[in-house]
Protein backbone atom coordinates (compact mmCIF):
# COMPACT_ATOMS: atom_id res chain seq x y z
CA UNK A 1 0.00 0.00 0.00
CA UNK A 2 1.38 3.38 -1.01
CA UNK A 3 1.95 5.73 1.92
CA UNK A 4 -0.05 8.96 1.71
CA UNK A 5 1.63 12.32 2.35
CA UNK A 6 0.76 14.02 5.63
CA UNK A 7 1.15 17.44 4.03
CA UNK A 8 1.12 18.48 0.36
CA UNK A 9 1.92 21.83 -1.21
CA UNK A 10 0.50 22.10 -4.73
CA UNK A 11 1.31 24.87 -7.26
CA UNK A 12 1.77 27.47 -4.53
CA UNK A 13 2.36 31.12 -5.48
CA UNK A 14 3.05 33.80 -2.84
CA UNK A 15 3.63 37.47 -3.69
CA UNK A 16 4.57 40.52 -1.63
CA UNK A 17 2.95 43.58 -3.21
CA UNK A 18 4.99 46.73 -2.49
CA UNK A 19 5.31 50.23 -3.89
CA UNK A 20 8.56 49.20 -5.56
CA UNK A 21 6.95 46.26 -7.33
CA UNK A 22 5.58 42.76 -6.79
CA UNK A 23 8.00 40.38 -5.11
CA UNK A 24 7.39 36.89 -6.50
CA UNK A 25 8.56 35.05 -3.38
CA UNK A 26 7.09 31.61 -4.17
CA UNK A 27 6.51 30.38 -7.73
CA UNK A 28 4.72 27.12 -8.54
CA UNK A 29 6.02 25.34 -5.44
CA UNK A 30 5.28 21.63 -5.00
CA UNK A 31 6.28 19.61 -1.92
CA UNK A 32 5.20 16.50 -0.05
CA UNK A 33 5.93 15.55 3.57
CA UNK A 34 5.27 11.97 4.67
CA UNK A 35 4.57 10.60 8.17
CA UNK A 36 7.75 10.14 10.22
CA UNK A 37 9.91 11.82 7.53
CA UNK A 38 12.36 14.67 7.88
CA UNK A 39 12.45 16.74 4.69
CA UNK A 40 15.27 19.24 4.21
CA UNK A 41 14.41 22.44 2.32
CA UNK A 42 17.71 23.92 1.12
CA UNK A 43 18.55 27.12 -0.69
CA UNK A 44 20.39 30.43 -0.62
CA UNK A 45 19.17 33.43 1.34
CA UNK A 46 16.23 34.87 -0.58
CA UNK A 47 15.19 31.55 -2.15
CA UNK A 48 11.81 31.67 -0.38
CA UNK A 49 12.37 29.06 2.35
CA UNK A 50 10.94 31.06 5.25
CA UNK A 51 8.02 32.31 3.16
CA UNK A 52 7.23 28.66 2.38
CA UNK A 53 7.09 27.90 6.10
CA UNK A 54 4.92 30.95 6.83
CA UNK A 55 2.57 30.00 3.98
CA UNK A 56 2.23 26.49 5.41
CA UNK A 57 1.12 28.02 8.72
CA UNK A 58 -0.79 30.79 6.89
CA UNK A 59 1.26 33.39 8.70
CA UNK A 60 2.40 35.36 5.63
CA UNK A 61 2.00 39.01 6.75
CA UNK A 62 -0.89 40.58 4.85
CA UNK A 63 -0.29 43.29 3.72
CA UNK A 64 2.03 43.14 1.86
CA UNK A 65 2.07 39.34 1.48
CA UNK A 66 -0.60 37.33 -0.29
CA UNK A 67 -1.08 33.66 -1.17
CA UNK A 68 -2.04 34.21 -4.80
CA UNK A 69 -2.91 30.63 -5.71
CA UNK A 70 -2.20 27.01 -4.83
CA UNK A 71 -3.04 24.62 -2.04
CA UNK A 72 -1.51 23.56 1.28
CA UNK A 73 -3.19 20.25 2.10
CA UNK A 74 -2.92 18.82 5.62
CA UNK A 75 -4.58 15.39 5.74
CA UNK A 76 -6.51 16.42 2.63
CA UNK A 77 -7.78 19.71 4.10
CA UNK A 78 -6.73 22.91 2.35
CA UNK A 79 -5.24 25.25 4.97
CA UNK A 80 -5.28 28.16 2.50
CA UNK A 81 -9.10 28.18 2.42
CA UNK A 82 -9.68 27.21 6.06
CA UNK A 83 -11.45 29.60 8.45
CA UNK A 84 -9.13 31.32 10.92
CA UNK A 85 -10.90 29.77 13.93
CA UNK A 86 -10.40 26.27 12.54
CA UNK A 87 -6.81 27.04 11.58
CA UNK A 88 -5.98 28.08 15.17
CA UNK A 89 -6.89 24.58 16.33
CA UNK A 90 -4.23 23.17 14.01
CA UNK A 91 -1.54 25.85 14.24
CA UNK A 92 0.64 25.22 17.29
CA UNK A 93 -1.20 22.00 18.06
CA UNK A 94 -0.92 19.65 15.07
CA UNK A 95 1.52 21.77 13.07
CA UNK A 96 4.13 23.67 15.07
CA UNK A 97 7.08 25.86 14.15
CA UNK A 98 10.52 26.66 15.54
CA UNK A 99 11.38 30.15 14.37
CA UNK A 100 14.80 31.24 13.16
CA UNK A 101 16.06 33.30 16.10
CA UNK A 102 15.43 32.03 19.66
CA UNK A 103 16.46 35.45 20.99
CA UNK A 104 13.33 37.08 19.57
CA UNK A 105 10.94 34.10 19.63
CA UNK A 106 10.29 34.24 23.38
CA UNK A 107 8.25 36.79 25.32
CA UNK A 108 10.76 38.64 27.56
CA UNK A 109 8.20 39.42 30.30
CA UNK A 110 6.85 35.88 30.76
CA UNK A 111 8.66 33.05 32.51
CA UNK A 112 9.73 30.25 30.20
CA UNK A 113 7.50 27.81 32.06
CA UNK A 114 4.43 29.99 31.60
CA UNK A 115 5.16 30.26 27.87
CA UNK A 116 5.20 26.47 27.53
CA UNK A 117 2.10 26.13 29.70
CA UNK A 118 0.19 28.75 27.68
CA UNK A 119 0.22 26.63 24.50
CA UNK A 120 -0.74 23.48 26.39
CA UNK A 121 -3.75 25.15 28.03
CA UNK A 122 -4.84 26.74 24.77
CA UNK A 123 -4.84 23.54 22.71
CA UNK A 124 -5.17 20.64 25.14
CA UNK A 125 -8.02 22.01 27.28
CA UNK A 126 -6.49 20.89 30.57
CA UNK A 127 -6.49 22.60 33.97
CA UNK A 128 -3.68 24.86 35.11
CA UNK A 129 -2.07 22.31 37.45
CA UNK A 130 -1.94 19.63 34.73
CA UNK A 131 -0.57 22.11 32.18
CA UNK A 132 2.10 23.25 34.66
CA UNK A 133 3.18 19.64 35.29
CA UNK A 134 3.39 19.00 31.51
CA UNK A 135 5.41 22.20 31.00
CA UNK A 136 7.86 21.11 33.72
CA UNK A 137 8.14 17.67 32.13
CA UNK A 138 8.85 19.27 28.73
CA UNK A 139 11.67 21.33 30.23
CA UNK A 140 13.22 18.10 31.51
CA UNK A 141 12.72 16.44 28.11
CA UNK A 142 14.80 19.14 26.38
CA UNK A 143 17.50 19.00 29.06
CA UNK A 144 16.53 21.96 31.26
CA UNK A 145 15.93 21.34 35.01
CA UNK A 146 12.28 21.91 35.92
CA UNK A 147 13.50 24.16 38.75
CA UNK A 148 14.12 26.83 36.10
CA UNK A 149 10.40 26.99 35.26
CA UNK A 150 10.02 30.47 36.84
CA UNK A 151 13.07 32.02 35.18
CA UNK A 152 12.87 34.54 32.32
CA UNK A 153 14.39 34.28 28.83
CA UNK A 154 17.20 36.73 29.60
CA UNK A 155 18.49 34.27 32.22
CA UNK A 156 19.17 31.64 29.54
CA UNK A 157 21.96 31.30 26.98
CA UNK A 158 21.20 31.17 23.26
CA UNK A 159 21.34 27.38 23.17
CA UNK A 160 19.09 27.07 26.23
CA UNK A 161 16.61 29.56 24.71
CA UNK A 162 16.43 27.35 21.61
CA UNK A 163 15.73 24.35 23.86
CA UNK A 164 12.85 26.29 25.41
CA UNK A 165 11.49 27.10 21.93
CA UNK A 166 11.72 23.41 21.03
CA UNK A 167 9.87 22.53 24.25
CA UNK A 168 7.08 24.98 23.33
CA UNK A 169 6.87 23.57 19.80
CA UNK A 170 6.64 19.95 20.98
CA UNK A 171 4.50 20.52 24.08
CA UNK A 172 1.28 19.55 22.27
CA UNK A 173 2.92 16.60 20.48
CA UNK A 174 2.38 17.97 16.93
CA UNK A 175 2.33 15.73 13.88
CA UNK A 176 4.41 18.22 11.87
CA UNK A 177 7.30 20.34 13.13
CA UNK A 178 8.63 23.14 10.91
CA UNK A 179 12.16 24.14 11.91
CA UNK A 180 13.28 27.38 10.25
CA UNK A 181 17.09 27.40 10.46
CA UNK A 182 16.93 26.48 14.18
CA UNK A 183 20.71 26.53 14.68
CA UNK A 184 21.66 29.71 12.76
CA UNK A 185 22.18 31.88 15.84
CA UNK A 186 24.12 29.22 17.79
CA UNK A 187 27.79 28.34 17.91
CA UNK A 188 28.95 25.07 16.35
CA UNK A 189 29.11 23.03 19.57
CA UNK A 190 25.61 24.05 20.64
CA UNK A 191 24.35 23.47 17.09
CA UNK A 192 25.35 19.81 17.31
CA UNK A 193 23.63 19.42 20.70
CA UNK A 194 20.40 21.04 19.49
CA UNK A 195 20.32 18.96 16.29
CA UNK A 196 20.86 15.75 18.26
CA UNK A 197 18.11 16.78 20.66
CA UNK A 198 15.70 17.46 17.79
CA UNK A 199 16.56 14.13 16.19
CA UNK A 200 15.94 12.26 19.46
CA UNK A 201 12.65 14.05 20.13
CA UNK A 202 11.46 13.49 16.55
CA UNK A 203 11.79 9.75 17.12
CA UNK A 204 10.33 9.88 20.62
CA UNK A 205 7.26 11.89 19.60
CA UNK A 206 6.95 10.31 16.11
CA UNK A 207 6.93 13.74 14.49
CA UNK A 208 7.33 14.60 10.81
CA UNK A 209 9.71 17.52 10.30
CA UNK A 210 10.46 20.13 7.65
CA UNK A 211 14.04 21.30 8.23
CA UNK A 212 14.68 24.66 6.54
CA UNK A 213 18.37 25.40 6.20
CA UNK A 214 21.17 26.55 3.91
CA UNK A 215 23.61 24.16 5.58
CA UNK A 216 24.11 20.88 3.69
CA UNK A 217 25.91 19.49 6.75
CA UNK A 218 22.73 19.88 8.82
CA UNK A 219 20.78 18.15 6.06
CA UNK A 220 23.23 15.24 6.03
CA UNK A 221 22.78 14.75 9.77
CA UNK A 222 19.01 14.90 10.19
CA UNK A 223 17.11 14.63 6.89
CA UNK A 224 15.65 11.69 4.95
CA UNK A 225 14.77 13.55 1.74
CA UNK A 226 16.02 16.88 0.35
CA UNK A 227 14.31 19.57 -1.73
CA UNK A 228 16.62 22.13 -3.35
CA UNK A 229 14.95 25.53 -3.69
CA UNK A 230 15.85 28.34 -6.07
CA UNK A 231 13.99 31.62 -6.75
CA UNK A 232 10.81 30.47 -5.05
CA UNK A 233 10.46 26.95 -6.45
CA UNK A 234 11.89 23.48 -5.86
CA UNK A 235 14.24 22.57 -8.70
CA UNK A 236 15.40 19.15 -7.45
CA UNK A 237 14.01 16.64 -4.97
CA UNK A 238 15.53 13.31 -3.95
CA UNK A 239 16.26 10.85 -1.20
CA UNK A 240 19.22 12.26 0.75
CA UNK A 241 21.87 9.69 -0.16
CA UNK A 242 20.86 9.72 -3.83
CA UNK A 243 21.06 13.53 -4.00
CA UNK A 244 24.46 13.62 -2.32
CA UNK A 245 25.85 10.88 -4.60
CA UNK A 246 24.29 11.93 -7.90
CA UNK A 247 23.01 15.54 -7.93
CA UNK A 248 21.55 16.40 -11.34
CA UNK A 249 20.51 20.06 -11.49
CA UNK A 250 23.42 22.42 -12.29
CA UNK A 251 22.48 24.54 -9.26
CA UNK A 252 22.57 21.53 -6.92
CA UNK A 253 25.91 20.47 -8.38
CA UNK A 254 27.17 24.02 -7.84
CA UNK A 255 26.14 23.94 -4.18
CA UNK A 256 28.15 20.78 -3.56
CA UNK A 257 31.16 22.07 -5.51
CA UNK A 258 31.25 25.24 -3.39
CA UNK A 259 31.79 23.19 -0.20
CA UNK A 260 35.36 22.29 0.89
CA UNK A 261 36.17 18.58 0.54
CA UNK A 262 38.43 17.25 3.30
CA UNK A 263 39.58 14.41 1.03
CA UNK A 264 40.81 16.68 -1.77
CA UNK A 265 43.49 19.37 -1.99
CA UNK A 266 42.37 22.42 -3.95
CA UNK A 267 43.70 25.96 -4.11
CA UNK A 268 40.32 27.64 -4.54
CA UNK A 269 36.66 26.75 -4.03
CA UNK A 270 34.37 26.78 -7.05
CA UNK A 271 31.57 29.29 -6.41
CA UNK A 272 28.33 29.58 -8.36
CA UNK A 273 28.73 32.64 -10.57
CA UNK A 274 26.30 35.55 -10.21
CA UNK A 275 23.61 36.27 -7.64
CA UNK A 276 20.09 35.13 -6.87
CA UNK A 277 17.73 37.00 -9.27
CA UNK A 278 15.69 39.99 -8.17
CA UNK A 279 12.27 38.54 -7.17
CA UNK A 280 10.56 41.65 -8.53
CA UNK A 281 12.07 40.98 -11.98
CA UNK A 282 12.65 37.25 -12.45
CA UNK A 283 14.32 36.06 -15.67
CA UNK A 284 12.12 34.48 -18.32
CA UNK A 285 12.28 30.73 -18.78
CA UNK A 286 14.38 28.89 -16.23
CA UNK A 287 15.20 31.36 -13.44
CA UNK A 288 18.67 29.82 -13.05
CA UNK A 289 19.72 30.21 -16.70
CA UNK A 290 21.72 33.50 -16.25
CA UNK A 291 24.03 31.63 -13.84
CA UNK A 292 23.98 28.20 -15.44
CA UNK A 293 27.11 26.87 -17.23
CA UNK A 294 24.90 24.57 -19.34
CA UNK A 295 22.24 27.10 -20.39
CA UNK A 296 20.64 26.48 -23.78
CA UNK A 297 18.34 28.65 -25.91
CA UNK A 298 15.24 26.85 -24.59
CA UNK A 299 16.28 27.69 -21.02
CA UNK A 300 15.84 31.40 -21.74
CA UNK A 301 12.23 31.11 -22.87
CA UNK A 302 10.64 28.03 -21.33
CA UNK A 303 10.34 27.14 -17.64
CA UNK A 304 11.27 23.44 -17.31
CA UNK A 305 8.67 20.87 -16.31
CA UNK A 306 9.30 18.20 -13.69
CA UNK A 307 11.25 15.18 -14.95
CA UNK A 308 11.09 12.05 -12.79
CA UNK A 309 14.50 10.38 -12.86
CA UNK A 310 13.39 7.62 -10.49
CA UNK A 311 10.71 6.99 -7.86
CA UNK A 312 12.40 9.28 -5.31
CA UNK A 313 14.28 11.71 -7.56
CA UNK A 314 12.91 14.47 -9.77
CA UNK A 315 14.36 17.60 -11.30
CA UNK A 316 13.27 20.73 -13.20
CA UNK A 317 15.92 21.14 -15.90
CA UNK A 318 15.99 21.10 -19.70
CA UNK A 319 19.10 18.91 -19.57
CA UNK A 320 16.76 16.06 -18.67
CA UNK A 321 13.81 15.87 -21.08
CA UNK A 322 10.67 14.26 -19.68
CA UNK A 323 10.85 11.30 -22.05
CA UNK A 324 14.44 10.42 -21.14
CA UNK A 325 15.33 8.19 -18.19
CA UNK A 326 18.47 9.23 -16.36
CA UNK A 327 20.18 7.40 -13.51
Amino acid sequence: MTKKPLLEIKNLHVHYITNEGTVQAINDLNLELYPGETLGLVGETGAGKTTTALAMMRLVPNPPGKIVSGEVLYKGKNLVEMKEADLRKIRGNQISMIFQDPMTSLNPIMTVGDQIREGIMLHQKVDKATATKRAMDMLEVVGIPMERYDEYPHQFSGGMKQRVVIAISLSCNPEILIADEPTTALDVTIQAQVLQLMENLKVEFDTSMLMITHDLGVVAKVCDHVAIMYAGTVIEHAQKHKLYRTPKHPYTIGLFESIPNVHETTERLKPIIGLMPDPTDLPTGCTFHPRCPHAMDICKVEFPEVTHLSDEHWVRCHLYPADKEVE
